[in-house]
């Protein structure tokens, strides 16, 4: 018999998803954002399960990091554009950039001087990168006039320019800091008349005024809530990944009785500890709080003591016909339909669900459920 861990992945969510995103965002296309490997989901099945949409639901692109990332969906069949969000590391990846028909932004001078200098079969469409005040990559707003010129002024190299930015604090309750950059946007955007894409996934559910000719929803597509209040959009999303385990052993203590490394959980009653197959080597959260939150055979229960590497222990003494086999969901859809939630397991791993959903290592399975299974 296998370990029971396995990370259930749910592509009719995933799309489910995706479709709130366009609906949202009417006048808007959609850039389905699947870096590091689709947040942790597996990009090449989420990516053609996104594709087998009907044709006017599909993602028009979808958007990796990096060219390598790239390489990964044409090699397993996507044949949609795709974005490189920070554009090449170096002048020679331009030919593989050509070869796998890419998209790329420019967010640095180096950048833009490479792609000027090479002379492609045909134009390569580039989205040009402005800092509007992430501080991390991105020409200025007075630099990218000039650099929007440039790339304007040689048709032979740059098709399909388009103005991206980034913004800092649109999951924020506090809206000043995202008015700025989308005011200065707005203002370099009817400047140049270039189309924009500004809205992540946070702007593309609660600020339809960023909208622009593109949205790229990112965390949302997995079903994790970016925002620090949720909303009417938020509740609709659904959890894609089901990370679900058994319960190995079970332990009867005594009040006072430890548990695991540092006996960090004492029993304040006479308790029963359930043995969970899962752990930091699988990604698990090793910062997990007494009391992080995981559903036995559907019902509420809560970590007692610190995550080891390959288990982690559950207090299980309120839940009547816990077992040997029972299920635990770490998060997600329990088999009786209750949802425990990413983003309520990284608050008490003092983390954001980006880093548990990413974080989950390849030793466990992803098993995809769906129509696009």
């Amino acid at each position: 018999m296998a370990r029971p861990l396995v990370a259930d992945i749910d592509l009719d969510a995933l799309r489910h998803n995706y479709r709130l995103a366009r609906e949202l965002a009417p006048q808007s296309q959609a850039l389905a954002v699947i870096k590091a490997d689709a947040y942790g989901h597996g990009a090449v099945p989420c990516a053609r399960a996104l594709e087998s949409l009907p044709a006017d639901q599909r993602p028009p692109a979808f958007a990796v990091a990096c060219l390598e990332e790239a390489e990964l969906l044409r090699q397993g069949g996507v044949v949609a554009p795709i974005v490189l969000l920070e554009g090449i590391f170096e002048a020679a990846e331009l030919a593989r950039v050509e070869a796998l028909d890419l998209w790329m932004a420019v967010h640095s001078e180096w950048q833009v001087n490479a792609l000027l200098a090479y002379r492609p079969a045909k134009p390569i469409p580039v989205w040009l990168k402005v800092d509007s005040g992430m501080h991390r990559l991105g020409f200025t707003p007075e630099a990218a006039t000039e650099v929007w010129e440039r790339l304007a002024r040689r048709p032979d190299s740059v098709t399909a320019i388009q103005l991206m930015s980034h913004f800092a604090t649109a999951d924020a309750v506090d809206a000043g800091y995202f008015r700025q950059q989308l005011a200065c946007m707005r203002e370099l955007a009817q400047r140049l008349g270039a189309p924009l894409c500004l809205a992540n996934s946070p702007a593309t559910l609660a600020w339809p005024e960023s909208h622009g000719a593109w949205v790229r929803p990112g965390v949302m597509l997995y079903g994790s809530d970016p925002l620090e209040v949720a909303s009417d959009a938020t509740r609709r999303l659904k959890p894609v990944m089901t990370l679900r385990s058994q319960i190995i052993a079970l332990r009867d203590l005594e009040a006072g009785e430890a548990v695991g490394y540092a006996g960090r959980w004492c029993a304040p009653r006479p308790s029963r500890i359930a043995v969970v197959a899962c752990g930091y080597g699988d990604g698990y959260d090793r910062h997990a709080v007494d009391g992080t939150p995981v559903l036995v055979a559907g019902q509420p229960a809560g970590i007692a003591g610190k995550v080891s590497m390959d288990m982690l222990t559950v207090d299980v003494t309120d839940i009547a016909g816990a077992d040997i086999g029972t299920e635990v969901v770490l998060w997600g859809r329990a088999a009786n339909g209750r949802v425990l939630s990413v983003d309520a397991v990284a608050r008490h791993c003092d983390t954001i669900s980006y880093t548990l959903l990413t974080g989950v290592l390849p030793r466990v399975p992803r098993r995809y459920l769906g129509l696009g299974a």
